[in-house]
């Protein structure tokens, strides 16, 4: 049932990726809501790497793209229905969504590990849609109040945050510590933030292009390093008078990144592996971890983050609406799509507006 306090269209506009580099819009009507969802009308979205992956491959690994899908997963937006069961949200609350709706059932659920669930609904991970969309029904433990001050744009980053505050949580970054991100693409960025958050007190930031390298120090990177024309590994040690970082954390996901995180560790140091390498095996220097008692953890989504992001974000401790680089409208999500693809050196994180800008 939908109890509506509002009044709604009769329709609704969805971006719809009907084959590789095909959207079209189309007419979709809007979703009912069950008993424990709420409707939200959706204000703001990012382009994410995965959006892009899709949109030109139809594929990401083992998630395969077989029919026309709607993508689009990190969003923000207005409570516009709810549920005869919902009783933490009305309408016109201002949410960030979390994207993956667990069973909350499996071993991995009741361990508070849900990220792990293998029977999650992923917001635009096949076979289910996503949030380029004027409106869509979620689950509401999966939704969250945002305060009045933090922008939609600002919510919508919450989900790329949630990986870094995942990755911080991990390795349990603390106060004092020195940590190295390696890959400054939107999780890495935000994995900035949260070392910061968690304590760091120096946060050496690596990758090669210069527009994510000056976005790195505005979000508060000690050092940050070009490994277009510097050697990284050389830099970082030279920087921690060849102890190494206590953390290093790879959103780059590529080979000699993962070994140079790796190598840059002091003895009993942490690695973070978030990026995923195009191939399956990358040869690393096992006497070393050995030697070092490295520890090396696996980082998947995330789980349990949102209300700690928001209330992070909601400090006012980094102005994360500069990463936001391009606007585009519902029905320019192509486009926008296509400038993610292939504009890497000029944008840091696209947002679509599926209600307006």
């Amino acid at each position: 049932m939908m109890l509506k306090a509002v009044d709604l269209p009769d329709s609704m506009k969805a971006a719809v990726l009907k084959s590789p580099f095909e959207i079209v819009i189309e007419d979709r009507p809007i979703p009912k809501v069950g008993p424990d969802e709420v409707l939200i009308k959706v204000m703001a979205v990012g382009v994410c790497g995965s959006d892009v992956h899709y949109y030109e491959s139809g594929r990401i690994g083992r998630y395969v793209v077989e029919r026309p899908i709607i993508l689009g997963h990190e969003c923000a937006g207005i409570v516009a229905a709810v549920g005869d069961n919902v009783t933490r949200f009305k309408v016109g609350d201002r949410v960030a969504v979390e994207p993956g709706v667990t069973c909350g059932t499996c071993e991995y659920c009741k361990q508070g590990r849900y990220n792990l669930c293998p029977d999650v609904e992923f917001l635009a991970t096949p076979p289910y849609d996503g949030a380029f969309v004027q409106y869509f029904k979620h689950r509401q433990d999966f939704v969250f109040h945002i305060p009045e001050h933090l922008t939609f744009e600002e919510a919508a980053l919450i989900e790329p945050f949630s990986v870094g505050i995942h990755a911080a949580a991990r390795a349990n970054i603390g106060p004092g510590e020195k940590v190295a991100v390696f890959g400054l693409g939107p999780v890495g960025l935000m994995a900035v933030v949260a070392a910061r958050a968690f304590g760091a007190s120096e946060v050496v930031a690596v990758d090669l292009e210069e527009i994510r390298l000056e976005a790195a120090k505005k979000l508060g990177a000690s050092l940050t390093i070009n490994a277009r024309g510097q050697d990284a590994l050389k830099e970082i040690l030279n920087f921690t008078d060849g102890k190494g970082v206590d953390v290093a954390i790879e959103a780059a996901g590529h080979p000699k990144t993962l070994q140079d995180a790796l190598a840059c560790l002091r003895r009993g140091g942490k690695m973070l592996m978030v990026g995923l390498p195009a191939q399956d095996s990358i040869p690393f220097n096992v006497p070393e971890i050995v030697d070092k008692e490295v520890d090396i953890y696996g980082v998947f989504r995330y789980a349990n983050t949102y209300p700690k992001g928001i209330e992070i974000l909601s400090s006012g401790i980094a102005d994360v609406k500069s990463l936001v680089t391009g606007k585009f409208t519902l029905e320019q999500t192509a486009q926008a799509l296509e400038e993610a693809r292939v504009n890497k050196s000029k944008h840091i994180k696209i947002m679509v507006y599926p209600n307006g800008m």
